[in-house]
C-alpha cells in the first residue's frame, strides 16, 4: 500500500458507515424477526465493529506521524482480519450460516487482542511525546 494511513482511514470510515447501517437495519428490521439471543449476538458484532473501526481510525492517524512503524501497520492489518472473522462470522450466523462458523469468532477475537497488544508495544517503542501543555 502506498499510504497506509490514508487507506486505513478510508477503511475505518467505510466500516463505521457499515456498522451504522447494520445497527439501524438490525434494530428496525431484524429485531422483530430474530430470537432475542440471536439478535443480541448480532448487536455484539455491530458493537465490536464500531469500537475497532474507531480504533483503526486512531491507528491510521498515528501512522501519519510514524509511517515507518511496522507495529502500527501490523496492528491495523490484524484489526481488519479480526473484524472480518469475529463480526463477519456473527453476521453470517445471524443470517443462517452453518453453526460450525461460530468457531471462527474466537480466532477473530484473538486477532483483535494481538492487534491491540502490538499497538501498545509499538507506542512504547515510538516513545510518543507527552500531551502536557
Amino acid at each position: 500500500m502506498k499510504n497506509d494511513s490514508t487507506t486505513n482511514l478510508t477503511i475505518a470510515g467505510v466500516l463505521i458507515a457499515m456498522a451504522t447501517a447494520l445497527g439501524a437495519f438490525g434494530t428496525h428490521a431484524l429485531k422483530p424477526l430474530l430470537a432475542p439471543a440471536r439478535f443480541d449476538s448480532f448487536e455484539i458484532g455491530v458493537t465490536y465493529q464500531f469500537f475497532h473501526a474507531l480504533g483503526l481510525m486512531g491507528i491510521a492517524l498515528l501512522q501519519r506521524s510514524h509511517p515507518e512503524s511496522a507495529g502500527l501497520r501490523w496492528s491495523a492489518r490484524l484489526i481488519l482480519v479480526g473484524l472480518l472473522l469475529f463480526s463477519g462470522s456473527i453476521y453470517a450466523l445471524t443470517f443462517g450460516a452453518p453453526r460450525f462458523l461460530g468457531m471462527v469468532a474466537p480466532v477473530g477475537g484473538t486477532s483483535l487482542i494481538v492487534a491491540w497488544a502490538i499497538f501498545a508495544a509499538s507506542c512504547l517503542r515510538l516513545r510518543l511525546p507527552s500531551a502536557t501543555p
